[in-house]
C-alpha cells in the first residue's frame, strides 16, 4: 500500500518543486526579513503576502522526537518504529519530519542532524538523518 501524498496547494508548491530537486527551501519574508516552515499564503509576523523562498542548510537540532510504534494506518505499517521529531534548522526555522538511518530508540533531543530526501512515487519527502 502506497503512503498518502501531502496536500501540494499553491502555497506549498515552491517548497515541494524544491524536494523533488533534493533542496530545501523555506519561506521568507522580504518585508521583515523573516523565515517560516510550514509554508502559508501570508507571513505569521507582519502578514504580507508576497513571500519568496530561500534555500537552507539543511542541518539542524532535535528539538523533540517520539518513537512510533503503532502505524496510523496500514500505508505506514511497513515503517514501525519510526521516529517523528521536531527539527530546529540552523537558520531558525522548526520543522516536523522522520529521523531515519539509525535505532528510533537512540535518537535523542540536542541530537544534529542533516536532511536527506526520499523519492515516493509523486513526490520527494524531507526526513533527517543523523
Amino acid at each position: 500500500m502506497s503512503r498518502p501524498a501531502p496536500d501540494v496547494g499553491p502555497e506549498a508548491a515552491a517548497f515541494w518543486a524544491a524536494t523533488r530537486e533534493h533542496r530545501l527551501v523555506v519561506q521568507h519574508c522580504p518585508h521583515c526579513d523573516r523565515l517560516q516552515h510550514f509554508p502559508r499564503a501570508y507571513c505569521t509576523t507582519c502578514l504580507a503576502d508576497d513571500l519568496d523562498v530561500v534555500e537552507v542548510s539543511g542541518h539542524g537540532t532535535v528539538y523533540a522526537a517520539t518513537v512510533v510504534r503503532r502505524p496510523p494506518g496500514p500505508a505506514f505499517a511497513d515503517l514501525v518504529p519510526y521516529v517523528y521529531a521536531l527539527i530546529d534548522l540552523d537558520e531558525g526555522v522548526r520543522m516536523a519530519s522522520g529521523v531515519v538511518g539509525c535505532d528510533p530508540d537512540t535518537v535523542r533531543i540536542g541530537d544534529r542532524v542533516h536532511a536527506v530526501f526520499e523519492d515516493l512515487d509523486d513526490v520527494t519527502v524531507v526526513l533527517f538523518t543523523p
